[in-house]
């Protein structure tokens, strides 16, 4: 006759699973006993918990023919719609973090049982990233510990951020700049960069200590993203970080948009209009932005026909950066609740790979025309590369240039006059 103990073993090593703390308080204590009756603590294991039998193996042969298989259960459409997007990206993104990171590449334990693969790790991301929806959520269809999802989330956004953010969320390069312009000339906007505007993440599980830091305007905990966005809703410069009790002016003076043009190392940006000659870019931005040289806002109070047309198109072309963050919060609802995350360090992680990833979605679905040239080149220009760096007396005037308010009203009336007369029916 096999002993309570021998039996007990044989079930938590068929139980057991690596990378995973699916471990539940049992109502009664002193379980594990041998028959002399004495009782003590099972070896390796934690006093009072018991294994949860998952079935990993079958749960991930059902996830992957609900999704992976050649004929799915669910179709192309279904993936894209649970997903957030088309399904050779998602499984390039899978496989690159499965490269990445040894954390996603499927194990076994000790007991030689096959642990959690990289689909169910990076579903369990997906599900809380898409949907919102706390870790434990994800348990009954992933088959997995919320502790191993909340892991598996901070892994999967540290990886995408590593490996995709000098792709898809840099600082626009030679040809970058050319299609930014491209864009901005077909709005009637000749020497535009993009819209720039500030998004706040509401902060559930702040800590109690930095309330006060947090909370701004909407009376409760934030944090602030800044961006910079194209009609395309490409988002290029995402800033995050800045707690709530701060507004848009005081995020700008601490954000690094204008760093690179300031250091000399930015692509130049040369344009006429109303036959003025400027050279640098400018971007939309609401009133309370101040009257920079490279911010561009619309008229309060418009008086005749010109300031109304102006402030109509300046409005309707600023807009692009408030669909940005709209739809970033419709692909990634976690971003539009309350986060749940403690450190801001992770939540810095969340909403970087978010915006990795929106605009991984507008490369791969937005129509590109195969004729589409430009003259420039394609090579990043970082700090120490291309252009020299500036000495300290011209990195001072370039500041000094940037927040130009001369320079700014000039820019404005050269707007106003060439809207009216170049592109008169563009946004009636």
């Amino acid at each position: 006759m096999i002993g309570f103990k021998s039996l007990l073993q044989m079930e938590l090593d068929d139980n057991s699973s690596c990378n995973d703390d699916d471990y539940f308080i049992i109502a009664a204590a002193g379980i594990v006993q041998t028959f002399s009756g004495h009782k003590r603590k099972p070896g390796g294991s934690v006093p009072g918990h018991v294994v949860i039998y998952r079935d990993r193996q079958d749960g991930h042969q059902r996830m992957f023919q609900d999704y992976l298989a050649a004929n799915p259960t669910y179709g192309p459409h279904l993936f894209r719609r649970r997903y957030r997007m088309k399904r050779d990206l998602f499984l390039r993104i899978m496989n690159a973090v499965e490269a990445h990171d040894d954390y996603f590449v499927q194990k076994r334990n000790a007991a030689n049982v096959l642990g959690l693969s990289c689909f169910q790790k990076v579903t369990a991301a997906f599900r809380m990233l898409t949907y919102g929806v706390p870790a434990d959520l994800t348990d009954e269809y992933v088959r997995i510990a919320e502790s191993t999802a909340l892991e598996s989330l901070r892994r999967f956004v540290a990886a995408v951020v590593d490996i995709f953010e000098d792709e898809y969320l840099r600082y626009p390069n030679e040809a970058d700049t050319a299609r930014l312009l491209a864009l901005g000339d077909q709005n009637g906007f000749p020497g535009n960069l993009g819209s720039i505007d500030c998004m706040h993440w509401p902060w559930k599980n702040y800590p109690v200590q930095l309330q006060g830091q947090y909370k701004g305007h909407v009376d409760k905990p934030t944090i602030i993203l800044e961006a910079v966005a194209l009609d395309d809703l490409w988002i290029w410069h995402a800033f995050f970080g800045m707690p709530g009790s701060h507004n848009d002016i005081n995020v700008l003076h601490r954000s690094p948009l204008f760093a690179n043009l300031a250091e000399g190392t930015a692509p130049q940006v040369n344009f006429t209009v109303n036959e003025h000659d400027y050279t640098m870019g400018y971007y939309l931005a609401d009133g309370i932005y101040p009257s920079w040289a490279t911010l561009v806002k619309t008229i309060s109070k418009p008086i005749g026909n010109k300031n109304k047309y102006f402030a109509k198109a300046q409005e309707a072309a600023r807009k692009a950066v408030e669909r940005a963050f709209g739809v970033l919060q419709s692909r990634f609802a976690i971003v539009r609740g309350p986060a749940r995350i403690w450190d801001t360090e992770t939540l810095g992680m969340i909403m970087r790979a978010c915006v990795i990833m929106h605009n991984m979605i507008v490369e791969d679905e937005r129509v590109v025309d195969p004729d589409e040239r430009f003259e420039d080149g394609g090579e990043n220009v970082r700090p120490g590369h291309g252009q020299a760096t500036r000495t300290l007396d011209q990195f001072i005037e370039a500041h000094k240039k940037i927040r130009d308010k001369e320079i700014h009203v000039q820019l404005k009336e050269d707007l106003i006059e060439h809207l009216w007369n170049h592109h008169p029916d563009l946004y009636t």
